[in-house]
């Protein structure tokens, strides 16, 4: 009785077994993997753009608090991406294992019998010989690769086994990409670093902007390096009229310092710049105009370049000034900045080129309580004006600020002034490490070959058989449909009346 309950308790476990390991349930879970990675391409990932989805935010604050519950903005660490990945996993090696012993197993026994009937097969031929030809067709057959067997008055043999291999390499290779991409993502990292021109960054947690670790990552694994971004040039294509301003090259200027020893290096997109244990990609770029801004005491309350983040192709750019320490009154600043300004009919500016031929820069103005005395983290790229009184800007008492490069201007109310001092570029740096990635490409190479195998060697059968009265009888058998079996025996046939003729 104690049995039969047992047994009734672990059919449904045996069931699932069963199903998770079948191979129609790991194509579907491959499919379903490859469908939960879209929303990764379609939205900005933290690990890789986190300004992206700060602008996100900013723009579609409701959606993007939907999207991050869904977790759309981490797709890659996501729970049910995760539970896909390891039901994957799960599924390939119950699915392989047992296949592998099967074909282990096939590859040891001896050639099948020879069939009672030949002329059954798919392909025959007869031909006649008045002498024994059996070891003159078992020495042919094994120099076109067959494992062979002879049984008393037939050859059997067999060849194609690598086909089974190849099928099961395969499958092995897609384990080893998935433990490849699991270990190498578990000790990998990602950093994010916006610098300016002249600016330095030095490899330690307390550089980065933003820095996104593996679940094994320690501190101890970031190598010592630093690099100066020197200068960022932006390439636009003059030659063609229809596409005359669009970029066609980014190049980040950077030298990077090793061990004492200085190297000038370039960085474009997709060809990152190598230091040790990472590699630096360049993700995106921008002005950062040098603004100095003095309190109605003279004070200097806010000085340097100031990140503006590009709004369209035109690279029209959004900036934002918080100066807490100003006095008499907190200060914020929302700015734009124009690279090619030109003045709309309705009084407002516009960006005619990405290039500053002719750069201006306005600013609405406002005073009040910034909101940064509350303990809540607050974007610096977005200010909260809830609190804060309009001074200057199209709605507001005063005009919009005006400056271009080189101009000082008296800020309303004499609440002190704000000058324009210089332009400078900035470029949006992820330094990347991942020692699973070479594993992740030697695997898919594997893959690669080891389907090409499994689709293009055919597994075939092959008998030969003479009878008393002199008859040989010739078929073969393919695992599959096979067009070219029929020109296959004939091929089998020429070789062993060449292998009789020597």
């Amino acid at each position: 009785m104690a049995t039969q309950s047992f047994s009734r308790f672990m059919f449904w476990p045996r069931w699932v077994w069963r199903q998770l390991t079948s191979m129609r349930t790991a194509l579907f879970l491959l499919l379903f993997l490859a469908l939960a990675a879209v929303p990764g391409s379609v939205y900005p990932q933290r690990s890789a753009d986190p300004n992206g989805v700060r602008l996100y935010y900013s723009e579609q604050p409701e959606f993007a608090e939907v999207l991050d519950s869904l977790q759309l903005f981490d797709v890659y660490t996501s729970v049910w991406f995760s539970a896909i990945y390891i039901l994957l996993f799960i599924s390939l090696v119950g699915c392989v294992v047992p296949r592998t012993k099967i074909h282990w197993e096939a590859m040891l026994a001896k050639p099948v019998q020879t069939p009672s009937n030949l002329k059954r097969m798919p392909a025959y031929q007869e031909l006649r010989y008045e002498k024994s030809v059996i070891e003159t067709s078992n020495e042919a057959l094994k120099k076109m690769g067959f494992r062979t067997e002879i049984q008393g008055n037939s050859v059997s043999a067999e060849r194609g086994y690598i086909k089974e291999t190849g099928n099961l390499i395969f499958h092995y290779s897609l384990i080893g990409v998935l433990i490849a991409v699991g270990l190498g993502g578990g000790y990998s990292y990602s950093g994010q670093r916006v610098l300016v021109e002249g600016e330095v960054f030095v490899n330690n947690l307390a550089s980065y902007d933003a820095f996104n670790p593996g679940v094994f990552f320690d501190e101890s694994m970031l190598e010592p390096f630093k690099f100066r971004l020197d200068d960022f040039e932006v390439i636009y294509d003059l030659q063609n009229l229809a596409n005359r301003g669009i970029p066609i090259d980014f190049i980040a200027s950077i030298t990077k310092t090793v061990d004492g020893v200085d190297e000038a290096v370039a960085v474009r997109v997709n060809h990152p710049a190598p230091v040790p244990g990472a590699n630096i990609f360049l993700t995106g770029n921008g002005f950062a105009p040098v603004i100095t801004l003095r309190d109605g005491q003279g004070n200097i309350a806010y000085s340097g370049p100031t990140i503006f983040l590009p709004q369209d192709g035109n690279m029209t750019s959004l900036g934002v000034i918080k100066a807490p320490d100003a006095l008499p009154e907190q200060i914020g600043i929302i700015a734009f900045f124009y690279p090619t300004a030109e003045q709309l009919e309705s009084g407002a500016y516009t960006s005619i080129y990405p290039d500053p031929f002719i750069p201006l820069m306005t600013m609405n103005v406002y005073t009040g309580d910034l909101g940064l005395d509350q303990g809540i983290p607050r974007n610096v790229y977005a200010l909260d004006t809830t609190e804060m009184e309009l001074l200057a800007g199209r709605d507001g008492p005063n005009p919009p600020l005006l400056l271009e490069v080189g101009d000082v201007v008296q800020l309303p109310n004499n609440l002190g002034s704000v000058s324009f001092d210089g332009l400078l570029r900035f470029a949006s740096l992820d330094i990347a490490y991942n020692p699973g990635g070479i594993w992740v490409l030697a695997f898919s190479m594997l893959a690669l070959f080891a389907l090409m195998a499994s689709l293009l060697i055919p597994r075939r059968r092959v008998w030969v058989r003479q009878l008393e009265d002199g008859t040989i009888e010739l078929a073969a058998l393919a695992r599959g449909d096979d067009a070219r079996l029929d020109d296959f025996l004939l091929g089998v046939r020429e070789r062993i009346e060449n292998e009789i003729a020597k």
